[in-house]
């Protein structure tokens, strides 16, 4: 991806980089490898939520107690 004005910005870099890299490096900030992990981790929170509410049959609201 080039920048029509030609200024060199933070995320240049990251778009030279290929996929692989990001899935595999763990990065703070606003960057491709951030969201990543963001998704990953929030899909592993509802499935955790899930797992609850099959075995217990309560909401997960109800199980943590702030319903």
């Amino acid at each position: 991806m080039t920048n029509p004005q030609n200024t060199q910005t933070p995320y240049d870099d990251q778009f030279q980089r290929k996929y692989g890299e990001f899935g595999t490096k763990f990065e703070f900030g606003s960057n491709p490898s951030a969201e990543l992990w963001n998704g990953r981790l929030a899909m592993l929170g509802f499935l955790a939520a899930l797992i609850v509410e099959l075995s217990t049959g309560q909401s997960f609201v109800h199980f943590l107690g702030l319903m």
